[in-house]
C-alpha cells in the first residue's frame, strides 16, 4: 500500500509543478494576434494599400520635374542652340523644367482616390477577420486544455477517495473483520486510478503544446493556464441566441461581410474610373528651357562679324531671327559669351492647355470598363455566397448548442444518479454489507458520469461562445 501511496503523492507533486505566471484566455488571444504570421502579412498588405491611397491623393497636385543633359556631337550635325548645320564637334548642354496638372478628367482622379480608400479600409477589415479567426481557434484550444485539466483534477479526486477507502479497508483486514481480497482489489483500483492520472496529465500537456503552437510560443517555454471553475464561466441563455437575431447582427458586423461591402463599393468606383477613360481630358502645362553650345565660342571675334547661315537654316540671336543666306551680324559680346551668358540668351518659356481625345485604341478603354462591371458582378456573387455560408454556420452553431445543452442536462442527471448510488453503496460498504468490487464499480460509474458531464458542459460553453462570437460579443470566459 505504501508504494502506491508514494506513487500517488509523486504524481500529485508533479501536477503542482506549474509555471509561476499563468495565462488567461484574454492574454492568450492578444499574444496570438500580436505574433501570428498571417496577421502580420495582412497588416503589411493593409499598409501597402494605405500607401497607394496616399499616393493617389497626392496625385491631385501639379507635377514639377527638372531635367538636364550634357553631351558631345561629332560629324555633320545641327547645333542645338542655333539650328545651324556644322561639321565641328560641339559640346552642348540643355536644361528643362516642366509642370503639368489635370484640369478635368470626368472625375477619374476623384473616383480613383475613393476606390483606393475603400480598398485600404477593406484590407484593414480583412486583418480584423484573420484576428477573429485566430481568436476563435485559440479559444477552442484553451477550452480543450481546460477540459483536460478538469479531467485530471477529477482523476486525482477519485484516486484520493480510493486511497482513503484502502486505508480503512487495510485497518479492517488487520483487525480480521474483512478478507485480504478486499484490500487487494482496492490496491488494484488505486493503481488504475494512478494510471488514469498519468494519462490525464499527458493529455493536458499535449493540449498545452497545441495551444502554445497557436500562440507561436517555443515548445520548451514554461506555460500554464488559469483554470476557472467550469460552473463559473458565464453562459448566455440559449433564448438570447436565436439564429435569426444572431445572423442579423453578424451580417452587419462580421469582418468578412464588411470587407465585401467595401470591396463592392471600391469596384463601383473603379468602374467609374474605367468609364472616364473613354472621354476627353483637359490638362494645363508649363515649360522653361535653356541651352548651351560650344560652337558659338569658336566664331571669329570682332565688333561685327558676318556669318552665312546654311540653306533652310534658322538662328535666333538676342531675340532676332535670321533665315537662309542672310548675312548675320553677331555682336562680339555674344561671341565672347560664357556658359551662363548663353543660358541667358537661350532662355525661353511656354504655357498652354492640352486636350486629349480618345478616338480608337483597339477597344481597350471599353474592354476595361466592361471588365470592371463584370468584377462588380463577381463581388456581388461572392457576397451572396459568403452570406449564405454565414447563415448556415450560425444555424449549425445554434443547433449544436441546442444538442449540447440537451446532452449536458441528460449527463448531469446521470451523474447525480450515479453519485447518489455511490453514496448509498459507500454507506453499505462501511458497515460491511457491500462487497468491495461492487463499491469499485459504483465509483467507476461516478467517475465516467462526471467526466461525461464535464465534457458536455464544456461543449455547451464552447457552442454558446461561438454564437456570441458571431453576434459580435467577442470571446471571453
Amino acid at each position: 500500500m505504501k508504494k502506491f501511496g508514494y506513487l500517488l503523492l509523486g504524481i500529485m507533486v508533479m501536477q503542482t509543478a506549474a509555471a509561476q505566471d499563468k495565462w488567461d484566455l484574454r492574454r492568450c488571444v492578444e499574444y496570438a494576434i500580436a505574433n501570428n504570421i498571417s496577421v502580420k502579412q495582412t497588416d503589411v498588405q493593409a499598409r501597402l494599400n494605405e500607401l497607394v491611397y496616399q499616393q493617389s491623393r497626392d496625385g491631385r497636385w501639379p507635377t514639377l520635374n527638372f531635367s538636364t543633359s550634357l553631351g558631345e556631337q561629332f560629324g555633320r550635325s545641327i547645333d542645338p542652340t542655333t539650328n545651324q548645320f556644322t561639321q565641328n564637334n560641339i559640346t552642348f548642354s540643355n536644361m528643362n523644367i516642366q509642370t503639368g496638372v489635370s484640369l478635368f478628367n470626368w472625375f477619374s482622379q476623384k473616383n480613383t482616390i475613393e476606390a483606393n480608400r475603400l480598398t485600404m479600409e477593406a484590407s484593414k477589415v480583412q486583418t480584423k477577420k484573420v484576428q477573429d479567426d485566430i481568436a476563435l481557434n485559440v479559444a477552442a484550444a484553451y477550452l480543450q486544455a481546460l477540459l483536460s485539466s478538469e479531467q485530471k483534477r477529477t482523476a486525482q479526486v477519485q484516486a484520493a477517495q480510493t486511497m482513503e477507502q484502502l486505508v480503512i479497508t487495510r485497518k479492517r483486514v488487520d483487525a480480521g473483520s474483512v478478507p485480504e481480497l478486499n484490500a487487494a482489489e482496492l490496491e488494484a483500483q488505486l493503481a488504475r486510478d494512478s494510471a488514469t492520472i498519468i494519462t490525464a496529465e499527458s493529455t493536458y500537456r499535449l493540449n498545452l503544446l497545441q495551444l502554445k503552437a497557436l500562440l507561436m510560443l517555443d515548445a520548451g517555454t514554461p506555460f500554464e493556464i488559469t483554470t476557472p471553475p467550469i460552473d463559473q464561466i458565464p453562459v448566455p441563455a440559449i433564448a438570447d441566441l436565436q439564429p435569426e437575431i444572431v445572423y442579423a447582427a453578424a451580417v452587419q458586423l462580421r469582418p468578412l461581410q464588411v470587407a465585401n461591402k467595401l470591396r463592392l463599393q471600391a469596384a463601383e468606383k473603379n468602374a467609374a474610373v474605367a468609364k472616364a477613360s473613354m472621354y476627353p481630358t483637359i490638362s494645363a502645362f508649363g515649360n522653361i528651357q535653356s541651352a548651351y553650345s560650344s560652337a558659338l565660342s569658336r566664331l571669329p571675334k570682332g565688333n561685327n562679324v558676318s556669318a552665312v547661315v546654311p540653306t533652310q537654316s534658322f538662328v535666333s540671336v538676342q531675340g532676332q531671327s535670321y533665315f537662309v543666306n542672310t548675312p548675320v551680324s553677331i555682336p562680339s559680346s555674344f561671341v565672347d559669351a560664357n556658359y551662363f551668358r548663353q543660358l541667358d540668351y537661350n532662355f525661353r518659356q511656354s504655357v498652354g492647355l492640352s486636350l486629349q481625345v480618345p478616338i480608337f485604341n483597339g477597344h481597350q478603354a471599353r474592354t476595361n470598363y466592361k471588365r470592371a462591371i463584370i468584377n462588380q458582378e463577381n463581388i456581388q456573387l461572392q457576397m451572396a455566397a459568403d452570406s449564405l455560408t454565414l447563415k448556415q454556420d450560425i444555424y449549425t452553431a445554434y443547433q449544436n448548442a441546442i444538442n449540447a445543452l440537451a446532452t449536458y442536462n441528460s449527463r448531469k442527471k446521470a451523474y447525480e444518479t450515479a453519485a447518489y448510488s455511490y453514496s448509498l453503496g459507500q454507506q453499505r460498504f462501511e458497515v460491511g454489507l457491500l462487497p468491495v468490487f461492487e463499491l469499485i464499480t459504483l465509483q467507476n460509474n461516478v467517475q465516467r458520469a462526471l467526466i461525461d458531464q464535464l465534457t458536455a458542459r464544456f461543449e455547451y460553453v464552447f457552442r454558446t461562445k461561438i454564437l456570441e462570437f458571431y453576434r459580435g460579443s467577442g470571446i471571453s470566459l
